[in-house]
């Protein structure tokens, strides 16, 4: 069978897939695109993902999008890894999570380095990323008080959640915000920090 290949780029949402994918122990391949370049829109990453963003992955029975599937797929192919749980509920609130950074986080952060995509005006650009700091906290207070419920997001035990919530709040500081604000975020990182296969999908 042959190893999954992740499609990525530095600074994105891919890390949260890379990250499971070493969780998982899942011998990958990885392409990294250079968004400087243009490369995401090149025809060739095109005919692989029409959407020209990351992450995409390869697996032997097509191409996958979309970060929240990803990490759904990585966690049930790996089962052997635990990284969701078996109960229905709990998967559930585990992609309720997911789908909350995915719909309403990244965008609240998009609007800072990409806000071309929703306005042309420099001036409404600019509005837009003045608004980044206050969203962003708007966010990340509700990850803090509401979802983070233990030492890992679904409380006792791991999952790709995680991977996920580390790489969302990696863009904090970028953000104009101060991720000590947030001391289970910021306790989440430091231990997300230490995890031998976030260390070795940052390296």
């Amino acid at each position: 069978m042959p190893a999954p290949t992740l499609y990525l780029a530095p600074g994105t949402c891919a890390l949260a897939v890379h990250i499971a994918l070493h969780e998982a122990q899942a011998g990958h391949e990885l392409v990294r695109l250079d968004f400087a370049a243009q490369q995401q829109h090149s025809p060739e990453y095109l005919a692989i993902n029409p959407k020209g963003r990351v992450p995409a992955l390869a697996t032997e029975h097509g191409v996958l999008t979309e970060t929240p599937a990803l990490l759904a797929y990585v966690a049930q192919r790996y089962a052997q890894a635990q990284l969701a749980p078996l109960d229905p509920f709990a998967f559930a609130r585990m992609q309720e999570f997911n789908s909350y950074l995915a719909s309403t986080v990244h965008v609240a952060h998009a609007h800072r380095p990409r806000a071309s995509r929703w306005a042309d005006d420099a001036q409404a650009i600019e509005a837009m990323r003045r608004k980044v700091p206050q969203n962003m906290a708007e966010c990340f207070n509700v990850i803090e008080h509401h979802y983070l419920q233990g030492p890992w997001v679904l409380g006792a035990q791991y999952s790709v959640s995680d991977a996920y919530l580390f790489t969302v709040s990696g863009w904090l500081h970028g953000d104009g915000v101060d991720v000590a604000r947030f001391p289970k975020v910021a306790d989440h990182r430091r231990r997300m920090a230490e995890r031998p296969a976030v260390q070795r999908a940052l390296a």
